[in-house]
């Protein structure tokens, strides 16, 4: 057997900023699945990037949401210049300029709205081992 990933959990303080956010940087509206789920790419072509905002849905925070700086969602796009552009009028923080890693992967980084680390990289080029 073999197990493949198909949803990763990424903490948000506001579902809606959160839709709103991945919605312009995504380039799709995603479905909202409860009142502090919003689920992206949920089409069954890949895995699904689930926005949570525990409150919202009724849950307590418990310890928090612990990142480490490293920790980012990987995302592969098509054009990586005009997705740069669309997270910086979207809100994305911290962004980097585009650069070729030694791996191959063309790519740049940013921090969302929630302070997630996030990273964006040229369709064609994606390490994947």
């Amino acid at each position: 057997m073999v197990a493949r990933l198909y949803r990763t959990i990424l903490p948000v303080t506001n579902i809606d900023e959160a839709t709103e956010f991945y919605r312009a940087v995504l380039g799709e509206p995603g479905q909202r699945v409860s009142a502090g789920r919003h689920y992206f790419g949920a089409d069954g072509n890949g895995a699904v990037l689930a926005c949570y905002d525990p409150q919202a849905d009724g849950d307590g925070l418990g310890d928090g949401w612990h990142h480490h700086a490293s920790q980012y969602v990987y995302f592969a796009v098509e054009d990586l210049d005009k997705t740069r552009k669309t997270c910086m009028h979207a809100g994305a923080k911290k962004i980097t300029s585009v650069e070729t890693k030694p791996w191959g992967e063309t790519i740049f980084y940013a921090l969302d709205p929630f302070d997630n680390p996030i990273s964006f990289v040229q369709i064609g080029t994606e390490f994947t081992g």
